[in-house]
C-alpha cells in the first residue's frame, strides 16, 4: 500500500483506536469521509518516538476551527483547502495563524484541485508548513509528512518550553535575596538541566520528571528545588515527609556520603565546607552519563551553597536588627524608661503602616527603623534627660537638639533600615500642622515613617509610667488623639489608630514593661 495513491476510488478499512493515553493529536479537516477513512488506515497505527497518534476529524472549516479553539495540543492540522466554501482551508489557516495567534501546531494544507489554489500563491501568502496535492499523495510520503511536521511541532514545543524556563530562571535571579525565591529559582534551573540532559525532549506533550532537592544542615531540613510530581512534597519539614523510595534514597547517601544511581533513578550526595548535606533526587528513563552526572553534581554543590550564602546573610541581618532594638533600650534604659517600649513602637508602626496601606517590605523597614527614632538623646545631659520636672525654656531647646542629633548620627550609614532611621530620628517631632521642630515641616512634607511612628512613640509615651507623669488611661488617649487629630498628627493616621485600637492594645499587651 505504501507506494500507492492515497486518494484513489478504492475501499479501505478502518483500524481500532490506540489503547495509550499519550498521544500526539492530529486534526483532519476534509469534506470527503473517504479521505478520513483513507488517513486514518495510513496513520492508525503509527508512532512518533514511541507515541501514537490521535486523529480528531473535522468535516467543514468551521468544525476545524471549533476543535482548534477548544484544543492547545493539536500538533499537526491536514486541512481541505475546499470544503464548505471553495477557500475554506485558506481561511483556516488564516484565523489560525492571525486571529488564534498558534504559531505551534503545524497546518498542511491538501487539495484534489491544485489550479483553484496555486502552490506558490498559497505558500507565499499563508502561514502554512506545507501544500500537498492529494493527487500525487503516497502512503509513504504522507508518513513522511507527519514524521517530519510532528518532529516540527515537536522542537518549536521544546524550545519554548525552554525559552519560558528561562524566563523563570531571570525572574527568580531578579528576586533572589528572599529564600522561598531561592526555591523557584532552583526549580527553574533544575527544569533545565533535565532539558538540557535530554531526559524530557518533548517536555510540553508527556509528563515532566520528577526531580527534588534538600539541604540538610545542624539538623535543619530545607527543600531547595521541585519538579513534576514532586511538587507536592515541597513544604515538608523532614526527610521522613517524603515518599518512602525518595527518603530511604536519601538516607542511604547520607550515610555512604556518596552519589549512586539504580534502574529508575539517580542520587546526588554533595557535602559543603560547612558540613550541610545536599541532596539531589532524579527519576530517570535511561542511562545518565558521566557526564550527566558531574551536572547534577555541579547543580547540587551550587544550590546549597547559595543557600548556606543566604542564611548566613540573614544571620547578618537578624544581627543588625537584634542591635537596633539593644540600642533603642539602651537610649531608653539611660532615660530611666522601660526597653519595652522601642518594641511596642516598633510593633504599632509596623500594624499601622501596613492599616494606611504600605506594602509589606516598607512596613518592615519601618519596624526595623523606628526603634532608633530617639536615639539622639545620647547626646542629652542626665540632668535634661532625667529632670523629674518641667523643662525650663533652656532645656527644651537643648533636649529639642536631639532629633537633628539622631538624624545626623544615623545619616553616615548607606544601609536601608539606618537610613530610615535617620529620617525617623529627625522628624518624628515635626507636627501635621507645621508648629513641630526641628524644620517646621507640614502635612506630607514630614516622611510617612516618621508621621506612622511619631502616632505609635506618643501613644506609647502615654501608656507608660516615667519619672515625671503617672501612666494615662485609653480613655485619656483617645481624647488627646482626636484633639491633635489634624494638628499634631495627621488625620488618616489617627482614624486607623482609633479604628483598630483593641488591636493597639493587644500589641501593648504582648510587650509589657
Amino acid at each position: 500500500m505504501d507506494d500507492k495513491l492515497l486518494f484513489s476510488e478504492e475501499e479501505v478499512a478502518v483500524p481500532s483506536n490506540h489503547d495509550a493515553q499519550q498521544f500526539w493529536h492530529v486534526l483532519i479537516a476534509d469534506d470527503e469521509p473517504a479521505v478520513h477513512q483513507i488517513t486514518t488506515m495510513v496513520l492508525g497505527g503509527m508512532e512518533v518516538q514511541g507515541r501514537p497518534l490521535k486523529l480528531i476529524s473535522a468535516y467543514t472549516g468551521e468544525e476545524a476551527l471549533q476543535v482548534m479553539a477548544e484544543r492547545e495540543d493539536i500538533a499537526l492540522a491536514l486541512l481541505d483547502v475546499v470544503m464548505e466554501t471553495p477557500d475554506a482551508g485558506l481561511n483556516c489557516a488564516r484565523v489560525i495563524r492571525e486571529e488564534m495567534k498558534n504559531k505551534y501546531t503545524r497546518l498542511v494544507l491538501r487539495t484534489g484541485q491544485p489550479g483553484q489554489a496555486p502552490e506558490e500563491q498559497v505558500i507565499r501568502d499563508y502561514d502554512i508548513n506545507d501544500y500537498k496535492d492529494k493527487t500525487e499523495l503516497t502512503s509513504t510520503k504522507m508518513k513522511t509528512l507527519v514524521y517530519s511536521t510532528i518532529r516540527s511541532y515537536r522542537d518549536i514545543c521544546t524550545v519554548n518550553q525552554s525559552r519560558k524556563g528561562l524566563r523563570r530562571v531571570i525572574d527568580a535571579i531578579s528576586e533572589v535575596n528572599e529564600s522561598h525565591t531561592l526555591r523557584t529559582l532552583a526549580s527553574a534551573i533544575l527544569d533545565q538541566i533535565i532539558n538540557l540532559l535530554g531526559l524530557q525532549s518533548d517536555a510540553i506533550c508527556c509528563r515532566q520528571l520528577s526531580a527534588y532537592a534538600a539541604s540538610v544542615q545542624e539538623g535543619h531540613y530545607h527543600v531547595l528545588a521541585t519538579s513534576g510530581d514532586m511538587d507536592k512534597y515541597k513544604d515538608v519539614q523532614s526527610i521522613d515527609e517524603l515518599p518512602a523510595e525518595v527518603a530511604n534514597a536519601f538516607k542511604k547517601a547520607s550515610e555512604t556520603q556518596g552519589s549512586f544511581a539504580t534502574e529508575h533513578y539517580y542520587v546526588c550526595y554533595k557535602r559543603s565546607h560547612m558540613g550541610a548535606e545536599n541532596l539531589l533526587y532524579l527519576e530517570y528513563p535511561g542511562d545518565l552519563t558521566d557526564l550527566d552526572q558531574q551536572l547534577l553534581e555541579i547543580y547540587a554543590s551550587n544550590v546549597g551553597l547559595t543557600y548556606e550564602n543566604l542564611l548566613i546573610r540573614e544571620e547578618v541581618e537578624d544581627t543588625q536588627r537584634e542591635l537596633v532594638y539593644i540600642l533603642g533600650e539602651a537610649v531608653e534604659g539611660r532615660s530611666k524608661e522601660t526597653g519595652a517600649h522601642v518594641k511596642r513602637v516598633a510593633k504599632i508602626s509596623h500594624f499601622l503602616a501596613l492599616s494606611y496601606g504600605l506594602d509589606e517590605e516598607s512596613a518592615d523597614l519601618i519596624k526595623y527603623a523606628s526603634p532608633l527614632h530617639d536615639i539622639g538623646k545620647i547626646g542629652i545631659a542626665d540632668s535634661i534627660l532625667n529632670k523629674p520636672g518641667k523643662l525650663d525654656d533652656v532645656e527644651w531647646q537643648t533636649m529639642q537638639t536631639h532629633a537633628n542629633f539622631g538624624e545626623t548620627l544615623l545619616a553616615r550609614s548607606g544601609k536601608r533600615i539606618l537610613k530610615l532611621a535617620s529620617v525617623i530620628a529627625g522628624q518624628h517631632h515635626e507636627r501635621w500642622d507645621g508648629t513641630g521642630y526641628p524644620r517646621g515641616l507640614a502635612g506630607e512634607e514630614i516622611d510617612v515613617a516618621a508621621r506612622i511612628t511619631a502616632v505609635a512613640d506618643v501613644l506609647d509615651a502615654l501608656a507608660s509610667q516615667r519619672c515625671y507623669k503617672e501612666a494615662w488611661s485609653y480613655d485619656k488617649i483617645v481624647d488627646l488623639m482626636q484633639r491633635e487629630r489634624g494638628k499634631q498628627f495627621e488625620p488618616r493616621l489617627v482614624d486607623l489608630l482609633i479604628e483598630n485600637f483593641e488591636q493597639i492594645k493587644a500589641i501593648r499587651a504582648r510587650y509589657p514593661d
